[in-house]
């Protein structure tokens, strides 16, 4: 992947915005996922096209892995400096006092094609950031196994049971760890990606062709069918018309003719009594059908079977039916041409429209911490309780030491108690969580899950500790610049 320079601020932040570790030399990867507002607007498209039929459609992403990890060799030190953070932003008034878990408008999932094309999602949360545009997600939700990035890659907050309430927001730019970037080490599996302004649909509207060729959004021809009569007037007025096919009748073939049809052909009582009974053109179809009829129906009728009239106004028609094997005929088809174009919304920033977590560095072990998620794959035995429709957490607290996990080159994970599966992969750990504000410190994302006790159930999740690389990352990640995709009139903005 070739590496892209991203617009950055001119101003630097100060001290009291974010303080970073010093660090030897940078550890961070940036790559580009749809920069232009053109490839922006495209991926949105694609997710909401159809009625969101493609959100609908995706699964959890799952690493392959033959085995559920082990936790291995647990290590007695964490962390490569003094602790840090950045408070988190809010759009949620505060609620009433409750013991139940209140979830926050951040949190959401990322979609995005696997590299056979098939739509995948994962968890992720909207984080606080300089511009009020970022994502934070696991790496592997990112980048297909530390490498190029996913394609049409999108986050969606508050997506609740195939819905997005406020918008598709299309990612910009993605920053990882460089070792997560080049040697696929879970260490660093965690990303942060900068997205334009969101993106809702708000209906279509039939323009002129004129209105069509200028507009620079979403458009298409509809096709409307006319009548023959309608086709030719149109070809008068020099009007947007066209045909298709050509009107060729029906041949008569036999039954065992492929493709041949039934149909039934009106004879006189003569021709139906001397027609053999079987099947074939000219055989007897079923049997007479005698139905009452008014006095305008029996005056009417001209065809070639019996009339009756009992001179006391009860009038009967009777019908004689032979069968007829048919190769279908063709009938042209006319369509006029509607110009169609769709009227999409800004949505706004990111941070502004559901606020953004804030994130904490270097923090000590052995913290209460709740991680959300979307949840869906099944446990290894098979059973699966989660339909990954709707937002899930585990609370409790991380454990006292990180963790070696051999198979995905794991040194230092931190792990918490969870049963959650696959689906929550990348969804938030949030420290100091403030159950009102419903915000908190991100301290984690969802890495792997472990069957510790061997049961065949997921027992704990684990998470990249937050170190200083984490911040060296954010803080990069914090200063990119993204934009809006659409203008005032739902028109697509250059660029």
């Amino acid at each position: 992947m070739k590496r892209l320079l991203v617009p950055l601020a001119a101003a630097s932040l100060g001290a009291t915005a974010l303080a970073l570790p010093a660090a030897a030399e940078p550890g961070w990867i940036s790559d580009p996922l749809a920069p232009k507002p053109a490839d922006a607007y495209s991926n949105a498209q694609f997710w909401l096209d159809a009625n969101g039929a493609a959100l609908k459609k995706a699964t959890q992403y799952r690493i392959d892995a033959k085995d559920v990890p082990k936790l291995v060799r647990p290590q007695t030190q964490a962390g490569d400096g003094k602790p840090g953070g950045v408070a988190p932003t809010g759009t949620t008034p505060p609620s009433a006092k409750s013991k139940n878990v209140n979830l926050p408008k951040t949190i959401g999932k990322v979609f995005f094609l696997d590299r056979a094309g098939q739509p995948r999602w994962c968890s992720a949360t909207s984080i606080q950031s300089r511009h009020r545009n970022l994502v934070a997600t696991a790496g592997h939700c990112v980048y297909e196994h530390g490498k190029d990035v996913f394609r049409k890659w999108v986050f969606v907050p508050g997506y609740y049971q195939g819905k997005a309430p406020f918008g598709v927001y299309v990612g910009a730019y993605a920053f990882t760890a460089y070792d997560l970037d080049t040697y696929d080490d879970y260490d660093g599996d965690f990303a942060f990606v900068a997205v334009h302004n969101g993106f809702r649909l708000a209906g279509l509207k039939k323009v002129t062709k004129a209105e069509f060729d200028k507009w620079a959004g979403d458009k298409w021809v509809q096709p409307r069918p006319i009548t023959a009569e309608e086709y030719g007037k149109c070809l008068l007025n020099l009007g947007d018309c066209y045909s298709e096919g050509e009107d060729k009748p029906a041949d008569r073939v036999g039954p065992d003719y492929p493709g041949a049809v039934l149909e039934r052909e009106e004879v006189g009582a003569q021709a139906y009594k001397d027609a053999k009974t079987g099947k074939g053109s000219g055989y007897k179809f079923g049997k007479p059908e005698t139905v009452p009829a008014t006095k305008a129906e029996y005056d009417a009728y001209k065809g070639p079977g019996d009339k009756s009239d009992d001179k006391r106004g009860n009038y009967s028609i009777t019908r004689y039916y032979v069968q007829k094997w048919v190769k279908p005929g063709t009938t042209r088809k006319y369509y006029m041409a509607e110009y169609m174009i769709g009227i999409v919304k800004d949505a706004g920033r990111l941070g502004d429209v559901v606020g953004g977590q804030g994130i904490a560095w270097n923090q000590p072990m052995n913290q209460r911490v709740i991680a959300f998620g979307y949840p869906s794959a099944p446990h290894p035995d098979g059973d699966r309780p989660f339909s990954g429709l709707t937002p899930k957490w585990c609370t409790g607290k991380t454990g006292t030491k990180t963790y070696q996990i051999n198979t995905f080159r794991v040194e230092t994970h931190q792990v918490l108690k969870c049963s959650m599966t696959p689906g929550a992969d990348g969804g938030p750990w949030l420290v100091r969580y403030d159950n009102n504000k419903r915000t908190g410190y991100v301290n984690g994302v969802t890495s792997l899950f472990v069957d510790e006790d061997g049961n065949d159930r997921v027992d704990h999740i684990t998470s990249a500790y937050f170190d200083g690389e984490v911040a060296d990352v954010y803080a990069k990640a914090n200063l990119a610049e993204t934009k809006k995709i659409v203008g005032p009139n739902g028109e697509l903005l250059p660029g």
